[in-house]
C-alpha cells in the first residue's frame, strides 16, 4: 500500500478569532493532497463545545480524528486517518510534554506490522525543556518497528546551515533557540533523537534543507529561516520511505506560519 503522510502546524487551527479564512484554506489543501494520515499541531479549540470543531473537520476532510488535549497550553495535537487504515490504540501524554503528545497505532492493509504515528509539538521556550521531552521520544526508536514521529520540534538540525537571518532575530526570540554557548542555534535535540536511532527523512531526501518556517505571510515573527518541522522514522519505516516534500505554494504561504510537509511510504 502507498501511504501518504502529512504533518502541519496550523497556527491555532487556522482560526483568527471568528475569522476562519486560514482554516478553510487548510481544508482545501488537505483535500487536494488527500493524505492517508494527517498529523496536526496547534489544534487549539478542538476540545471546546463537545469537540464540535474536531467533528466538523472530520466531515470536511473525510478522515477520522484522534485528539490529545494539552491541559496547560490549549495547544492540542491531533492525528487523522483515512479508510482503510484502522485504529488499534490511542494515547495522549499531557504530563511529560509542555503541550501534549498524541500516539496512534494503526493497522495497514497488506502490512504484517502495525504502524505507530506520533504527533509532537515540543516546548517553544528553550532547549533544556526540549531535551527532556526528546528523552521520552528517544526510547521509542526501536529499529524493527514501524514508527513515525512528526511535528514542530522548535529545533534546528545538526545537518543544516546556520540561518542567514539568525542574528537579525530579536534577542528575546533568539533566546528560545540559542545553543548552550549562547551563539548559534541549538542542535542538540535533533542530535539526541538521531543518536537514539530516529532517521530524519528531510535530511535523507532534501539536500536543499528546505525551511519550514517562517512562511511568506508571516515573515516578521519569532523564527529564523530554518527547518523546524520534521518527520523522524524508525529504521524499518525509513527503509520504506519513497519521497519527502515541504509544500510551498500560494495556499501554504498564507495559511499558517509553518509550511506543511508531505512524505510517501510503500508498505509492506
Amino acid at each position: 500500500m502507498t501511504l501518504t503522510v502529512l504533518t502541519y502546524n496550523t497556527l491555532f487551527a487556522g482560526l483568527d478569532g471568528s475569522d476562519d479564512t486560514r482554516a478553510r484554506a487548510q481544508v482545501e489543501l488537505v483535500n487536494e493532497l488527500r493524505p492517508d494520515v494527517f498529523l496536526m499541531q496547534e489544534a487549539k479549540g478542538f476540545d471546546a463545545n463537545g469537540g464540535a470543531w474536531l467533528y466538523a473537520l472530520e466531515q470536511r476532510i473525510d478522515m477520522r480524528g484522534f485528539l490529545a488535549i494539552a491541559p496547560r497550553t490549549g495547544q492540542n495535537v491531533a492525528i487523522f486517518i483515512r479508510t482503510p487504515l484502522r485504529a488499534l490504540s490511542f494515547e495522549a501524554d499531557g504530563a511529560n510534554f509542555h503541550h501534549t503528545l498524541a500516539t496512534l497505532k494503526v493497522a495497514v492493509p497488506g502490512s504484517e506490522l502495525p504502524v505507530t504515528f506520533i504527533s509532537a509539538h515540543l516546548c517553544p521556550n528553550g532547549p533544556e525543556v526540549r531535551r527532556r521531552e526528546a528523552a521520552y521520544l528517544g526510547v521509542q526508536a526501536a529499529p524493527d518497528r514501524l514508527t513515525l514521529i512528526t511535528g514542530d520540534f522548535n529545533s534546528a538540525s545538526p545537518h543544516d546551515p546556520e540561518p542567514e537571518d539568525w542574528t537579525a532575530l530579536a534577542p528575546h526570540h533568539r533566546a528560545r533557540y540559542v545553543a548552550d554557548d549562547l551563539r548559534g542555534l541549538d542542535r542538540s535535540v535533533l542530535a539526541h533523537l538521531e543518536a537514539a536511532g530516529w532517521v530524519d527523512l528531510g535530511h535523507r531526501f532534501d539536500a536543499a534543507a528546505t525551511p519550514t518556517v517562517p512562511t511568506a505571510g508571516y515573515r516578521d515573527v519569532e523564527f529564523a529561516t530554518m527547518r523546524c518541522d520534521y518527520l523522524l522514522a524508525s529504521q524499518a519505516l525509513a527503509a520504506k520511505a519513497r519521497s519527502y516534500q515541504v509544500i510551498r505554494n500560494a495556499i501554504t504561504d498564507a495559511a499558517s506560519d509553518h509550511y506543511p510537509v508531505l512524505a510517501i511510504f510503500e508498505l509492506p
